[in-house]
């Protein structure tokens, strides 16, 4: 029997080979489409799934309870691991995390730049980076040790083997003993690392992260098997009470913990404090759009199946007279759709095996289909049951009624209720496709909108210099040398980036400051001449000048600044910081110093000429960056010999935070086009159907007289009206599907009446062209060959 139906597919298939190429085709790229994201998606739930003890793992969060606001974050407190695993019993392991960044490091004559980060000696314990030298136990016991990965130990040793017990010199300040070696992070890591240096160190480099009022750092800890996640949770809510003694009943800090697994894709909080969005809309997004594709791509087989249907009635009608039942004509049909599926699903696999390396270039992912895998095996059969079943499903219904009395007499002609079914399946894939147009065009008008908005500050010829070394000791020479140097504009220096200002701080007070207000003020220190470099705009007061001593004492704050400390005349009014009373010299114009994500939040600027740490920050002349870059790569090496020159853009810095969401926008293009092509397939596939079924009638009408243009017009104007239909249902639901996406941005562009009308506009004309194949091949048909279809 199975064979039989085999013989019958391929038959079929042969004896209509356009048809069957338009037929597989649309569900191959459907299927490719659907698989790709579905591998994607897959990657996306597998980054940080290989922790064996991820079900212990979570990440301590604050939530600031400012005059009836909420703010939430990841930011914690410097010396709050330590304390947390003393004071909880529950907590097995604990683990402060700074932020990842470049170091300077020199072992066997080598000098190289790595990447890595700080922290805690129970790191290891918690978190499964396999060592291939060392054991977690011992690593990162004290202030000079340090784990490295095989990379690393291959730069500067040649193997892991030689670089246990060596010394590593780091920043070219401190020896540090290498206690362990790591495998390379794998990619599925959310961090990326080279290095791990003993938690210690950071605390000694930045002092500031022991004070209880400042965050900035991330905690991470382990608790023991059997805790109660919200008990626990609970119980730690008012931790931070007994350190943090400037909270009052109006402001304060309650703590809570979120699975470590799930800060990947679970990185945002809503206005109450609460997990709430981030990566996973993303993935949710791609998830929909995958159904979608796939949808479309079942709805064209359905129609283009029936269009041909009317060539297999007498077949139909022949098999129910010598006895067949119509469960078995239901059976042969599925069995049919199946086939066709698998062999579409083969041509899909060939597709993706093909594009998944640009696919991965693309989204800088190193996916792989796992065929070794037999949960990939198993996840492809139920996507070829499901889209064989969902495809063949109405064929098999719709064909297997028919009445062989009626079809042997050539009266096979379609029910009213068939043809609205077929209309109203071709309404549902436009109304996907528009929806997936209007997506397009928001997202892609979105992150135009994030990467052309005036942030505040010039960000184009800026360029950051780390203040490594000797360097940080001799950045006075490094400006004034610099300034000397044809292209270069301005010299100056803060300690963070400019597009990167996360440390925050309770700690300060003003006259008339009401005592039970304690709001995180992010601040940082600045050099000279920060105004001019960054080309900032002043509301009030001046820069930051030699000219002046107290300003070593002075402050510049920002508009939100103001407008939360109340000053109406704010210029020479004290300030305090940290117990270090000054005045207000300055007020900016409110500037980004983060992502568009977020809100600017209120800013302090202190003097930081003298400090010994930080970037500088250069503004070049337009045209004449390479000339400037190549002056500083000379000042710099004659200043800092032992550290190689390095240094990065702004506007690349700042375009980083976007890399998902121009990825996003380009992957959202690629699909839109591929459903928008599946559903002309579609569309084809019913005018193919109307053309058959009116074949007599046209006939009849060229020969009383109606020109190819009326045939045209007759033909085309009721497929116009399906989508002008599926505009009207998409409209609505595009709106709200773009409205939800676009609050993840506190700045976000408003959606226009116009975006709806050019996805319109865009539909009708693809329906057009579509329509318009075989409408002019019915309409220029020879009359006296069409009156003898029948």
């Amino acid at each position: 029997m199975i064979k039989n139906y085999f013989k019958t597919t391929l038959r079929n298939l042969f004896r209509n080979k356009a048809f069957s190429l338009i037929n597989i085709m649309g569900l191959a790229l459907g299927l490719a489409c659907s698989l790709l994201i579905m591998l994607w998606v897959n990657d996306e739930y597998e980054v940080d799934a290989f922790h064996k003890n991820k079900t212990q793992l979570y990440s301590v969060f604050e939530r600031r309870y400012n005059d009836g606001k909420i703010n939430a974050g990841y930011a914690t407190q410097g010396l709050m691991a330590d304390e947390m695993k003393r004071v909880f019993p529950e907590v097995q392991y604990a683990t402060g995390n700074a932020w990842s960044q470049q170091s300077t490091f020199e072992a066997n004559n080598k000098i190289i730049k790595e990447e890595g980060n700080f922290a805690g000696q129970d790191f290891f314990k918690m978190f499964s980076y396999s060592l291939l030298q060392g054991d977690a136990i011992t690593a990162l016991q004290t202030p000079l040790d340090i784990a490295i990965s095989q990379k690393m130990a291959e730069d500067f040793f040649g193997s892991a083997a030689e670089a246990i017990g060596k010394t590593i010199r780091y920043q070219n300040k401190k020896d540090l003993r290498i206690t362990a070696v790591f495998e390379n992070v794998p990619k599925n890591s959310s961090a990326q690392f080279d290095y791990i240096i003993n938690w210690q160190t950071f605390l000694e480099n930045n002092e500031w992260t022991k004070n209880w009022t400042n965050n900035g750092p991330l905690t991470y800890i382990m608790l023991l098997k059997g805790t109660d996640e919200k008990a626990f949770e609970k119980k730690i809510a008012r931790f931070l009470d007994n350190y943090n003694k400037e909270q009052t009943p109006q402001s304060y800090i309650r703590l809570g913990i979120a699975h470590y697994g799930d800060n990947y894709l679970h990185s945002n909080f809503d206005e109450n404090g609460e997990i709430s969005g981030g990566r996973i809309e993303y993935v949710k997004l791609f998830s929909i759009i995958a159904i979608f594709i796939l949808l479309i791509a079942c709805i064209n087989f359905m129609n283009l199946t029936t269009t041909k249907s009317i060539k297999r009635a007498k077949e139909i009608g022949i098999r129910k007279v010598i006895g067949a039942a119509r469960f078995a004509l239901i059976k042969q049909f599925i069995s049919e759709a199946l086939l066709i599926v698998s062999i579409a699903m083969l041509i899909s696999l060939v597709f993706v095996t093909l594009v998944l390396p640009q696919f991965n270039q693309f989204t800088g992912k190193q996916i792989q289909i796992p065929f070794d895998k037999l949960s990939f095996w198993v996840s492809l059969t139920g996507l070829l049951l499901i889209t064989g079943f969902l495809s063949g499903s109405y064929p098999a219904l719709y064909l297997s009624s028919f009445r062989p009395v009626r079809v042997l007499k050539g009266l096979s002609k379609f029910s009213r209720s068939a043809l609205w079914f077929r209309k109203g399946l071709v309404v549902f894939q436009f109304t996907l496709s528009i929806i997936l147009i209007v997506g397009t065009i928001v997202i892609s008008k979105q992150v135009n909108y994030i990467q052309t908005t005036n942030l505040g500050y010039d960000k184009e010829n800026l360029i950051y210099i780390p203040l490594e070394g000797d360097l940080a000791g001799k950045y006075k020479l490094l400006k004034s040398q610099g300034l000397q140097m044809p292209g270069i504009q301005s010299v100056t220096k803060i300690t963070d980036g400019p597009t990167r200002i996360n440390n925050g701080t309770t700690g300060v007070e003003w006259n008339g400051k009401d005592p039970n207000l304690k709001i995180d003020f992010a601040h940082a220190a600045v050099g000279y001449d920060f105004i001019k470099t960054m080309r900032l705009q002043v509301a009030q007061g001046r820069d930051f000048s030699k000219d002046f001593a107290t300003d070593s004492v002075g402050y510049i704050i920002n508009e939100t600044a103001l407008r939360i400390i109340g000053y109406e005349d704010p210029i020479g009014k004290p300030f305090t910081l940290w117990k270090v009373e000054g005045t207000i010299i300055g007020v900016l114009t409110d500037f980004h110093f983060n992502s568009l994500h977020t809100e600017i939040n209120p800013l302090i600027l202190r003097q930081g000429e003298n400090a010994d740490w930080g970037s500088a920050l250069v503004r070049t002349e337009p045209g004449k960056t390479k000339e400037a870059l190549e002056s500083l790569k000379e000042i710099c090496k004659e200043l800092n010999p032992q550290f190689p020159f390095s240094y990065k853009f702004s506007d690349e810095e700042y375009q980083k935070f976007y890399t998902s969401e121009q990825v996003v926008s380009k992957l959202a293009n690629y699909f839109a086009l591929l459903a928008i092509f599946i559903s002309s397939l579609g569309l084809l596939g019913l005018v193919m159907f109307a053309a058959d079924q009116r074949t007599k009638e046209f006939g009849i009408r060229k020969v009383l007289g109606a020109t190819p243009a009326t045939l045209f017009n007759l033909l085309s104007k009721d497929f116009l009206l399906l989508v002008l239909i599926a505009m009207v249902i998409a409209s609505p639901l595009a709106w709200i599907a773009m409205n939800n996406w676009l609050q993840d941005f506190v700045y976000r562009i408003h959606i226009s009446w116009w975006m709806f009308g050019v996805a319109g506009v865009l539909a009708v004309l693809i329906a057009l062209v579509t329509v318009s194949f075989q409408a002019i091949k019915a309409a220029i048909a020879n009359p006296v060959k069409s009156l003898r279809t029948e």
